[in-house]
């Protein structure tokens, strides 16, 4: 997890050059909404310079993009599920939003989710 103060595309260009930094040699596969810093210009730009001339099977980096309007195919959904519950159990230890929004990163933060909607996927 890495916060951003915006959800744009040179941001979601830098995640995934983090993610590629924090995962030296691996491929990585991103199951996305269709928000449009996802999907646009310099995502898909980005995408095609760091995979080019490799077939499907050796790209660094593969987005597949979820069906729109689907949260019961997204793995995320999961996973902010898991966080909520944690801020359920536990909100009445936080006395701000600051630590409110600790508790949500330290209840997912570098977990390893093995939510069923995640294998459909492969």
């Amino acid at each position: 997890m890495k916060p951003y103060k915006t959800a744009d595309s040179e941001q979601t260009v830098d995640f995934v050059k983090y993610l590629l930094k924090e995962c030296p040699g691996q491929r990585i596969l991103l199951i996305w909404d269709r928000a449009s810093y996802h999907r646009y210009k310099h995502m898909k730009k980005y995408l095609e310079q760091i995979n080019e001339g490799l077939p499907l099977l050796s790209w660094s980096v593969t987005c597949i993009l979820l069906a729109p309007n689907a949260p019961e195919q997204n793995p995320v959904e999961d996973i902010w599920l898991q966080g909520k519950n944690e801020i359920r159990n536990k909100y009445h230890l936080c006395h701000s939003f600051k630590q409110v929004k600790e508790l949500f990163v330290n209840a997912i933060d570098r977990q390893y989710f093995t939510f069923p909607k995640a294998y459909q996927y492969g």
